[in-house]
């Protein structure tokens, strides 16, 4: 792969080489000193895999357009790295490439059903199951729609569901992203750089040249010749990991869980709170990310304000044309809102298969082998476990800041406005007019309630008198 790399352009292969690193596996290897931000390596456009030169290629390209609809940009590029691998001549260099892949993934479609349930109960396990299912649906429409029409091309025995799941973890591990000139996205993968391995520990060093559609690789910190060169994926928790690029990182502090909130569009007032959650930024099925460092965002508190308002609420809203964005409504749909969370997220925790503090001990006794797939399952459930018992705490702390009367006032909303009678909302309400501290909806509830009201109306407006002095 080497030799063709250099002839197609490639700099920098002279500083580096492929090599075996305990526990990670294979990497790239610096043969000499690097600074950070200097170019380590340059991947000419001609040779990286893109969707471009996928439908450029002279026998694969007529095939790609027959599709219809057209084919997604992952199934485009997996189908041309099987008809290149399925090739037994020509296409000598991207051949030599493939061949230096890995054989097999660690992904977690691969997982066997013991494996996979190690971590039940995690968006992991959800995604997933779903993402099998998914898969064999666009196997079947991708064999309809090209391989079936073509198959003196796509020679079925080298285009199995396991060659296709094979090449669907070759573009997800391995491609990277960027945005062109023209604002549109593009997906490639980058002989021989798509073999350096992820660090948290370096910055994103990985650039795609806009003018030229080169790809380089700077040094994402200093290296000293015999150092592992690394990249940066960026800030992804364990469950993006395992399923994406089929490896987890102990401890990962970018842990998270994808909290789904949705509400029926046959909920009452559903359209007036779908206007309220489009201008506080949110929809009405909205996926919130919770993390160790943010447990409990404000855009679920928002939501499930917004979810929890009633009749009467909506009417001081629309009334007092009052921003949905407020940190608080009122304390009673504060606590209403507090406690539906803190009983979702008990739920949500009941559901995991083994829970953390098990967990925690199976890993310590070795119980999963290390590294192994069922010993990452197990870290993926220990961190979405984690950030919900944190998200847990944290609601569980303002729902009794609320109750003792210490919560945050900022920003709430007024209590509902109400006539001290009949307690209807009205737009049109008038405020007594000795003691200016209540109001109602006509004269006849004023006088009505005046009995009750008498004294204390007495009292408070002697002490409005006093103050005034």
């Amino acid at each position: 792969m080497e030799g063709w790399l250099k002839e197609s352009g490639a700099v920098g292969l002279d500083a580096l080489e492929l090599a075996n690193f305990p526990v990670i596996g294979r990497g790239i290897r610096t043969l000499r000193r690097f600074k950070e931000g200097e170019r380590i390596l340059t991947i000419p456009s001609d040779i990286l895999w893109t969707v471009e030169h996928a439908y450029d290629d002279s026998l694969l390209g007529p095939a790609l357009r027959s599709a219809r609809p057209p084919l997604s940009v992952d199934d485009t590029l997996a189908t041309y790295i099987l008809f290149v691998r399925s090739r037994e001549s020509g296409y000598d260099g991207l051949r030599s490439h493939l061949a230096a892949l890995p054989k097999s993934y660690s992904s977690s479609i691969f997982f066997t059903e013991d494996e996979l349930e190690v971590c039940a109960g995690t968006s992991l396990y959800t995604i997933t199951k779903r993402q099998g299912r998914c898969i064999e649906d666009d196997y079947r429409a991708l064999v309809v729609r090209v391989l079936g029409q073509y198959r003196d091309l796509f020679p079925l025995d080298k285009f199995t569901i396991e060659d296709y799941k094979w090449a669907l973890c070759t573009v997800w591990s391995r491609a990277m992203d960027f945005v062109l000139l023209d604002g549109k996205p593009i997906r490639l993968l980058a002989p021989f750089a798509d073999m350096l391995n992820h660090s948290s520990e370096v910055r994103q060093c990985h650039a795609y040249d806009l003018l030229s559609g080169n790809l380089s690789v700077l040094a994402g910190k200093d290296y000293e010749p015999g150092d592992q060169v690394f990249i940066h994926y960026g800030p992804i928790p364990n469950s993006r990991l395992l399923r994406l690029y089929g490896f987890v990182i102990p401890g990962n502090p970018n842990d998270n869980y994808e909290l789904v909130l949705e509400t029926h569009p046959m909920a009452p007032f559903f359209e007036q709170k779908r206007k309220l959650w489009v201008s506080a930024g949110l929809d009405s099925t909205s996926t919130i990310s919770l993390t160790l460092t943010d447990p409990l965002p404000k855009n679920v508190l928002r939501y499930l304000r917004i979810q929890r308002l009633d009749e009467s609420d909506l009417a001081v809203i629309a009334l007092q044309r009052i921003d949905p964005t407020h940190e608080k409504m009122s304390d009673s749909n504060e606590v209403e809102v507090l406690r539906f969370l803190i009983e979702s997220f008990c739920g949500l925790l009941n559901i995991f298969g083994t829970q953390l503090e098990k967990l925690e001990e199976q890993l310590a006794e070795g119980v999963y082998s290390s590294g192994g797939n069922a010993w990452a399952a197990a870290h993926v459930s220990l961190g979405e476990q984690r950030v919900l018992r944190m998200a847990r705490k944290r609601a569980e702390d303002m729902l009794a800041a609320v109750e003792s009367g210490n919560g945050n006032e900022r920003g709430s909303l007024s209590a509902p406005a109400r006539c001290a009678n009949c307690e209807k909302v009205s737009v049109q309400l008038m405020t007594c007019g000795r003691c200016k501290a209540v109001m109602y909806c006509g004269r006849t509830c004023q006088v009505a309630h005046y009995k009750e009201h008498k004294a204390k109306c007495q009292s408070t407006a002697s002490k409005n008198r006093s103050q005034m002095k």
